[in-house]
């Protein structure tokens, strides 16, 4: 996928820690992350009474600490006086708990992320293990240990902070459309699905600013997976028509994201990622023309070797994809004796549509955004 059409105001991150002014009452800060990722980029708004907080980090004592410091050095003349968290992912909600219980102020989010993360907080939620986890990778075409490998490595995901947190008791619901005034500033809520179910962006038409989270995102590509809990949805098409409404974005609207630089180009960004999609689809429904399982499809998304961790979000990307060519009768999905699901192309078209030896080369496993 091409950059080429976004430019980057600034050259690197905040140091951690720290507050960036980057628009009138908007702020820049980071806190860390392990992994590839290394970093979330957070965001405060100045308002009248206090400050609101855009997403909130993970839950470690690193990122803890740093936002003491910052209640210390930043907050002590006036207090937060509202948490936003975009969506239900660790790095965003991981120390919302914290700063409301500490400031005694409400947590607003949709509803589909606040009763999803109430749903995976506190151990609950667990669907990769069980019958549901087994059959759903057995039909995928997962080896019988597949689900041994997963459970030790979600033991390692809770000790590095990744796993979820608990939640606030209580939230206040954002819903599309809706208008907070903040300090000087109208900032409508633009609701965006697909990596997560009810994702919240923030716009500024005034400020021309969009605070997009993960749904639009400059280098990496969010993940956009099937996941156990609910094996036959189709979050592609979500994802694919949330970015086809993002598209009326205005093009000089500048997106701070949650990871990698703040960027102009929204458009081009945006029709970079659908383009991106379709090109994978396009990849698979030629692979499939003979019959293949899941798991056999991961090459054609990714590069490289892929551990226990990459390789079940990986998984639930491919299936992502195969459900969204399912919707839009180009596989046909047929279900076999050895209890494996396999996909074969159904479009008679197809012969004209193909472009071998043309397609993107599969992305780097680093590139994708992997949680969850």
């Amino acid at each position: 996928m091409s950059s080429a059409e976004l430019t980057y105001p600034y050259s690197e991150h905040p140091q951690p820690g720290t507050l960036q002014e980057v628009a009138s009452g908007v702020f820049w800060l980071t806190m860390p992350m392990p992994g590839s990722l290394s970093h979330i980029n957070l965001y405060v708004l100045e308002d009248t009474a206090g400050w609101w907080i855009v997403d909130t980090g993970l839950s470690s004592t690193a990122v803890r600490d740093l936002w003491r410091q910052i209640f210390n050095d930043y907050f002590a003349s006036k207090p937060v006086i509202g948490v936003i968290c975009t969506h239900m992912h660790p790095d965003h909600i991981g120390q919302a708990a914290m700063i409301t219980e500490h400031f005694k102020c409400p947590l607003y989010m949709t509803s589909g992320e606040y009763y999803q993360a109430r749903a995976f907080s506190n151990g609950g939620g667990n669907s990769r293990s069980g019958w549901i986890g087994e059959t759903f990778y057995t039909r995928a075409g997962m080896p019988a240990d597949y689900l041994d490998q997963l459970a030790k490595m979600w033991e390692s995901r809770s000790s590095d902070s990744m796993g979820m947190p608990s939640m606030p008791a209580g939230f206040e619901c954002l819903r599309d459309g809706q208008v907070l005034t903040i300090g000087e500033h109208d900032w409508q809520i633009q609701v965006g699905s697909g990596h997560s179910p009810e994702h919240a962006c923030l716009y500024s038409a005034a400020l021309k600013i969009m605070l997009s989270g993960d749904q639009i995102l400059p280098v990496i590509t969010s993940n956009v997976s099937v996941h156990p809990s609910e094996p036959n949805a189709n979050p592609l098409k979500d994802w694919m028509e949330s970015h086809n409404r993002f598209l009326a974005t205005p093009d000089d609207t500048f997106i701070l994201p949650a990871h990698n630089l703040p960027f102009y180009g929204v458009r081009a960004r945006l029709r970079d990622l659908i383009d991106h999609h379709n090109d994978r689809m396009l990849a698979i429904e030629e692979v499939c023309e003979e019959p293949q399982v899941a798991k056999a499809l991961l090459p054609v998304l990714f590069r490289r070797k892929l551990d226990p961790r990459q390789m079940m979000m990986a998984l639930g990307e491919a299936i992502a994809h195969v459900h969204l060519l399912m919707h839009q009768n180009r596989l046909q999905r047929s279900l076999a004796d050895d209890g494996v699901y396999r996909f074969t192309s159904s479009d008679p078209g197809l012969a004209r549509r193909a472009q071998p030896a043309k397609y993107d080369a599969p992305v780097d496993s680093s590139q994708v955004q992997t949680r969850r």
